[in-house]
């Protein structure tokens, strides 16, 4: 849990990304962020990923909108992708729809869940290389996460899910290598072990 978390401290941007997923915890982040006066665009992206696809009747990105339009975020400060179905689509997405509206984005925000920042920091890092990145999520700690959740088990297995896709999606080139403590990747081992497989990534690779 802690090793996912970037630590890193929002700096102003161009636009803040709020990458989709089947946590409206994000989008509150990204509002958050927002009111902060941290930048003067908010893009969520998300149609249908392993997570929502057949659970939400409505792309991610639309229930995000939804969410920061409840906050008072004005229309013409968001845009929505709503096409995308992994963190790779996300980024190749948001930045072709960004090119389409002739915007710019030379310095961003990434927000997603705790145990995704530093995959969607390696992802971002990789595949929008010329942007200043930052990463950030909901600020809470795996108990007060875990509480908000459909289950604990749910959100231990989705984290290990994530944690095999940080360490396989570099030799692809999806994202770049992290360095990771030994330690990590024994808890890793540990919670496999345990049984906590149901999101691990498929020998193809999701």
């Amino acid at each position: 849990w802690n090793y996912h978390q970037m630590g890193q401290v929002p700096r102003p941007a161009d636009l803040i990304f709020a990458a989709g997923s089947h946590d409206l915890r994000v989008a509150e982040r990204a509002v958050e962020l927002y009111l902060q006066g941290l930048a003067p665009r908010i893009v969520f992206s998300g149609g249908f990923g392993r997570l929502t696809s057949g659970r939400w009747s409505q792309p991610e990105a639309e229930l995000f909108a939804e969410a920061a339009r409840r906050r008072g975020v004005p229309e013409a400060a968001m845009l929505l992708e709503t096409r995308s179905t992994n963190t790779g689509e996300n980024v190749l997405l948001t930045r072709r729809l960004l090119a389409e509206r002739g915007l710019a984005a030379r310095s961003l925000i990434g927000v997603h869940k705790p145990y995704m920042e530093r995959r969607f920091y390696a992802t971002l890092r990789k595949q929008w290389p010329e942007a200043e990145v930052t990463v950030t999520s909901p600020r809470l700690s795996f108990e007060a996460y875990c509480a908000g959740a459909a289950s604990r088990d749910e959100v231990i297995d989705i984290m290990v899910g994530d944690f095999q896709r940080l360490l396989r999606y570099p030799a692809r080139g999806f994202a770049i290598p992290q360095e990771v403590p030994a330690e990590v990747t024994a808890a890793c081992q540990l919670l496999i072990q345990a049984g906590y497989t149901k999101h691990l990534p498929r020998d193809s690779g999701t």
